[in-house]
């Protein structure tokens, strides 16, 4: 497959190629299309819609929940909390 370079294009590849811990274009395209692919559902509910949906049931969702449904194995997502009353 060819895809015309265009200045447009060749940016987001460069950032793509930053963000992405692969050290291929092809590579780091592969995990990003899985990674749209797994948030959009293309084969069943996306994970951006069972977020949507668990804030909708719940009311709100926590940072950690967030992580939760968000992660994959292409983009490892985390929450932590950390509280801290009359420290510096």
């Amino acid at each position: 497959m060819r895809i015309r370079d265009t200045e447009a294009r060749k940016a987001r590849f460069d950032e793509l190629m930053m963000a992405s811990p692969e050290n291929t274009k092809s590579k780091a395209i592969d995990r990003a299309v899985e990674f749209y692919i797994a948030m959009a559902g293309a084969h069943r509910d996306g994970q951006l819609e069972q977020l949507l949906a668990r804030a909708k049931e719940q009311g709100s969702v926590t940072p950690e929940e967030i992580a939760e449904v968000l992660d994959t194995d292409y983009l490892p997502v985390r929450a932590e909390t950390a509280y801290s009353v009359g420290e510096e």
